[in-house]
């Protein structure tokens, strides 16, 4: 998946055993087993893979003293899933619970990972927003 970039937006819902289907096209990109864990802003992070590879070994050089909150936070609730026949997903409880997912959820493509919200926060935090916000981050690119 290095070099591709997940990008979209997907309305989905959890039935009552935590399942839900993912996004075919992010599936294509993250392949059929992928890793799951806790986000911040309390969603969750999906990673391919060879992208949480990655961030294991950018995290791993990290010196304990400084690194050991991100290891605690990313590796405690990570877990491997697979995609099903039908293309669902078993989102583990706990990871349900951190994130507070319930029935309708929002799945976004955010560059080199997916991330998976419950669909009342995603509309809370995007409410926030402002023209101001995004104007300081463009020009914090050079735009």
């Amino acid at each position: 998946m290095v070099g591709s970039s997940l990008m979209g937006f997907y309305n989905h819902n959890i039935d009552v055993k935590g399942r839900m289907n993912f996004p075919t096209k992010l599936r294509e990109l993250l392949g059929d087993s992928f890793i799951i864990t806790k986000g911040l802003d309390e969603c969750l992070f999906v990673y391919s893979r060879e992208e949480w590879a990655i961030l294991e070994e950018k995290i791993k050089a990290i010196p304990l003293s400084k690194g050991r909150v991100l290891q605690r936070f990313f590796f405690s609730g990570a877990c491997e899933v697979e995609t099903d026949r039908q293309g669902r997903i078993l989102i583990p409880q706990h990871l349900r619970e951190y994130a507070g997912l319930q029935r309708d959820v929002v799945v976004i493509g955010a560059s080199n990972r997916a991330e998976i919200w419950d669909k009342a926060k995603w509309d809370s935090i995007n409410e926030n927003i402002t023209p101001d916000m995004l104007e300081e981050a463009m020009d914090d690119l050079g735009f």
